[in-house]
């Protein structure tokens, strides 16, 4: 058991780059461009969830849909947004995100992102990991994920109010 802990944990750690940060990056996959894929570096050792952004494009003539979302930095990852409910704004899980043909849908703070819950370490400023998006029709597309400076107070404190619905 001790074995297969300290093979998991040196695994995880092997995996995150401590390469240099590029400032814009595209992945593509065919008609399907992700740009600049980057995650909120953790606060803290105790914040377990984290949160990631990036820009979808699609030069296609058919829209497609981001239909999934996995990483091994966290034991669920998955697509949210943000609604109004009782004048208050509040994050939710969401099944899908259109692409449109000839299109683009940024997630970015305040708006659509993908949510990582139970982190198995921190987020470090500078790192990368890799991620799986699952498109309806592009099928997966594996990505490097950039970890920038985390949020100031008052946004880190928005996801704080993440819960399952």
């Amino acid at each position: 058991m001790i074995r297969t802990l300290l093979f998991l944990s040196a695994l995880i750690a092997s995996h995150f780059s401590t390469g240099s940060i590029v400032s814009a990056h595209d992945v593509k996959h065919g008609d399907i461009t992700i740009s600049h894929p980057w995650a909120r570096a953790s606060l803290s050792a105790k914040v377990k969830n984290g949160v990631s952004y990036m820009t979808l494009r699609n030069s296609g003539t058919e829209s497609d849909r981001l239909i999934g979302v996995s990483t091994f930095v966290a034991d669920r990852a998955e697509l949210h947004a943000h609604e109004m409910k009782n004048n208050v704004m509040k994050m939710k899980h969401i099944e899908a995100i259109e692409i449109p043909a000839g299109g683009e849908v940024e997630l970015k703070p305040g708006g659509l992102h993908v949510m990582l819950f139970g982190l198995r370490t921190p987020l470090q400023k500078g790192r990368t990991f890799p991620m799986t998006l699952e498109f309806e029709s592009a099928g997966e597309v594996d990505l490097e994920v950039v970890i920038e400076a985390g949020a100031s107070r008052g946004e880190g404190a928005k996801h704080k109010m993440h819960k399952k619905e």
